[in-house]
């Protein structure tokens, strides 16, 4: 059984709430938008680690059925199974990797950072493949379309991603995957 204190569901709720957030930032780049998604996934998966942040995803694409939380102020199945579905499924195994790689020892800007990085990895996968299949592409012009014009951005998420888990390091939040003295 998942026993989860008040904390915890305010970390959840609150990393749902960043996640939905950022993709109302949404810039049209063809078939796959531009939003701030997945910087706050990585960080989510950096701060609370991959049981929380896993949870907090689960909670923004069950949101995202009913609730107009998808790019762009969308919702509903047909996103989430649509051309783009795959950079939202995507973002589960990105969270528990990056939850994963970020926990464990020290906190250091180059293992958060990395841990960002490599996190972007599973969302590329899925997300590309998934927009291959419904789109009827190529693997070229899938990863043409959906991974070349994100690829800088998504890095730069990851830095930004690590910088801002490396400051909440030092306050006294208590959270699941930075503690203190770490």
């Amino acid at each position: 059984m998942l026993r989860l204190s008040a904390r915890d569901i305010t970390y959840v709720a609150l990393f749902s709430a960043l996640v939905a957030g950022g993709a109302l930032v949404t810039i049209p780049l063809g078939a796959v938008p531009f939003t701030l998604q997945v910087l706050f996934v990585l960080l989510a998966g950096i701060v609370l680690g991959p049981r929380l942040g896993v949870l907090s995803v689960v909670v923004y694409l069950c949101l995202g059925l009913i609730a107009p939380v998808y790019h762009g102020g969308t919702s509903g199945l047909g996103v989430l199974f649509g051309p783009t579905g795959g950079y939202l499924w995507g973002f589960l195994p990105a969270v528990i990797l990056t939850g994963l790689l970020a926990t464990g020892g020290r906190a250091s800007l180059p293992r958060l950072v990395a841990a960002g990085v490599l996190g972007l990895v599973p969302i590329y996968v899925l997300g590309t493949v998934w927009l291959a299949l419904q789109l009827h592409l190529g693997a070229g012009a899938a990863i043409t379309a959906g991974v070349t014009p994100f690829i800088a951005l998504d890095l730069a998420k990851a830095v930004v991603a690590g910088l801002a888990a490396r400051s909440l390091v030092t306050l006294p939040l208590n959270l699941p995957a930075l503690q203190r003295g770490r």
